[in-house]
């Protein structure tokens, strides 16, 4: 059903720029607030019914030694092959300056 709203020029032009913020319609701003006015949509409640939820929300199965361990394995050799990267480049770079220094007889 269509409904026909009156409002002055510096309302309809925030509500144009509020709506624009949020990525939605004029039409889809104004259906937020009547539901919200008339607590249908309430973001309170919402928030309450999801927190309740996750609350409830239970593990199936219990978190093993080696499933625990393993993102702490995986960043040990992250690391020990970030180290090995930075060494050789390193050395590369020192050969270089060296060879510079020597004026590029080696």
């Amino acid at each position: 059903m269509a409904v026909s709203v009156r409002m002055d020029p510096l309302m309809e032009k925030e509500l144009e720029q509020a709506a624009k913020r949020r990525g939605i319609t004029k039409s889809q701003f104004i259906i937020e607030a009547v539901e919200r006015a008339l607590g249908r949509n309430n973001p309170g409640e919402l928030y309450l019914k999801v927190m309740q939820e996750m609350a409830e929300y239970r593990v199936s199965q219990p978190v093993e030694a080696t499933a625990a361990s393993e993102p702490n394995a995986q960043k040990s050799t992250l690391r020990a092959k970030l180290r090995a990267k930075h060494e050789q480049e390193s050395a590369g770079f020192t050969q270089a300056l060296a060879l510079r220094q020597t004026g590029g007889a080696a």
